[in-house]
This record gives C-alpha cells, structure tokens and sequence, in this order.
C-alpha cells in the first residue's frame, strides 16, 4: 500500500485489540528497560489555555512514530483537561509516513495496559477488591480493560460527579460506585489512580497493607500523597520520570529522599528485577505516559487496520 492510512475515532478505537497492545506494550517497556528503545523526554510549548506537547520515539520490531498531543483546560468542567491530538506511525527503515491515528484512542488503552502490567506484576496475586479513582476517559478505559481481562474481582469506582461515577461502574460487571476516595481505597489489594489532579487523590493511611498504587493522572500536580511516594517501592516506564521536570517527569517523583531508588516496570517484566519484596508494604507505580508505548499502540493498530482494509489512503 502506497500513501498514508488515515484513521479517524472509531476506527483507531477498533483496530486497537486490547489483548495485542498488552503484549505489544509489554514489550516496548521491556525495551526500554534494557535501552533498546529511543525516546528523548516529552517537551511542551505552552499556550495561554494549556500546552502542546511532543513525543517521538522508537521501539525495534514496533516501529517509529511520533505523538503530537494538546492538553487544555475544560472551561465546561471545572478541574477537567481534554487530551487531542494525532499519532504519526512511520517506516522505520525509510523514513516513510505510514499511518495518522486519532492519539486520544491510542494513549487511554496504551496508558491502561501499562498501569494493568504494573498491577499484575507487583500487586498480590488476588487483590480481592481493586478502587478506580476517576470517572474521565482514562478510568473509563482502565476499567473497560479490567472487565475484559479480570471481569470478576471486585471494583469500587469514586470520583467527584455520582452521575458520572454511575456511568462509569458500567463498563465493568463487578464494580460499584463508592461514596468517597478514602471508601473505595481503604481494604482494596489494588488501586488505580486515573484523574486530572493538582492535589492528592490518596492517603497513605488508606491503604491496605501490601497494597499496589498505580497512578497515570497529575499531569498538573501531584495525584499521589508525600506518605505514600516514601514509604512505597517505586516503578516507571522511563529512567527520567524522576529525573526530569514536569511534563517529562512525575510530580510526585521530584526530590525524592536520599536512599530512594526507582525501578524500571519493563525490568521486572522481563524478569531481571524481582519487583515486590515483601506482602506489607505498598508499591507505586507513578506513569508519565511514554513515546515508546504509543509506538506498541500505533503498531497495533496500523497493522490491524491494513489487515481489515479500513481507513483512507492519502497522499502527503
């Protein structure tokens, strides 16, 4: 096929198969682990209502593409951002222009399969109860992803509109809506943090003992609390989520105490790092969102999309 595979919404939504980008993602964080991927840290150019952000990156055997992605404020929705942009996929032998995907489709499940790995990686083999924290794209993705591959355990989904709360609980067979954060966190094995918050969401002293923190929100403060960042066993995508400022880098992860250390998820999915040491303490995975999983992703559903024939051809 010659030219460019456009993909709007839905059909980037379609030619996403979430069990393809769990293993697809999977690999790209074990590339990264290991140094194999190249992916230099975001940078933003900020305008007055948000920022636009750019994320090129490479993963052997994915590919090479690039994510161009605004984050604006929701004059509609007090404390609510909207995420849009556009994915590039290109060959990574020529340099050519293969694809244009919708980013907003491509970053909630690359973004979801990788707070998922971290949960069935670190967390105790059955959590018993799981808290989704948020009600915007992102949770609702995280929990269609739940009841696709856990569609069992129980979920208690907390956020700020009950409305939306309800709506949200939906999309998965075993959730309900809790009252508050602090009802659904407290006694839940796994807890998944998924808002746009400027201020914790979570307590240390809400958390269960063992229990398995993911947090992919705060992209304009910290999602997590102070307690919990130290106290916690530490993982990320990338070696510069605590190294680099925000955008690049996590909030939470920013002057970290002395002694301190971050593991890299893709090293204990390869095996190399043993992750969790003990069944009392808490982990953290804090997520930035990386340019080498929208590369899992966009391969995924380039390839899906060429197979099933969808999208219109354009040349640029």
């Amino acid at each position: 096929m010659s030219g460019v595979l456009v993909l709007d919404r839905t059909r980037t939504r379609a030619a996403l198969d979430p069990h393809r980008v769990m293993d697809a993602v999977a690999q790209a964080l074990i590339a990264v682990s290991r140094g194999e991927a190249s992916a230099p840290p975001r940078v933003a150019a900020r305008a007055p209502g948000g920022l636009l952000g750019v994320m090129p990156g490479y993963v052997p055997g994915l590919g090479l593409a690039a994510k161009l992605v605004s984050v604006f404020a929701d004059p509609a929705q007090t404390g609510r951002s909207s995420h849009r942009g556009i994915v590039a996929l290109f060959d990574p032998e020529d340099g050519r222009p293969l694809a244009l995907l919708d980013a907003e489709s491509l970053t909630v499940i690359r973004t979801a399969a990788a707070a998922t790995h971290s949960a069935l990686a670190l967390a105790a083999p059955r959590p018993g109860r799981i808290a989704v924290i948020g009600t915007g794209a992102q949770a609702r993705a995280q929990l269609a992803l739940l009841a696709l591959l856990d569609p069992t355990t129980p979920v208690a989904v907390a956020g700020r509109d009950p409305q939306r709360v309800r709506s949200a609980t939906s999309l998965h067979p075993a959730a309900e809506p809790a009252p508050s954060a602090e009802a659904a966190v407290r006694g839940a094995g796994v807890v998944f943090c998924c808002t746009g918050a400027v201020r914790p969401v979570i307590r240390r002293d809400w958390l269960a003992p063992g229990a398995h923190v993911s947090s992919v929100g705060g992209s304009h403060g910290p999602e997590v609390d102070a307690d919990t960042v130290r106290e916690a066993l530490l993982f990320t995508e990338w070696p510069g989520a605590h190294a680099a400022a925000p955008p690049a880098g996590a909030h939470e992860l920013q002057n970290l105490s002395e002694g301190q250390t971050v593991t890299l998820l893709g090293s204990v999915l390869s095996g190399t790092h043993p992750g969790r040491r003990d069944q009392t303490g808490p982990t953290l995975f804090k997520s930035t969102g990386h340019a080498a999983l929208d590369v899992a992703a966009a391969h995924v559903a380039h390839a899906i999309a060429v197979r099933e024939g969808w999208g219109t051809t354009v040349d640029l």
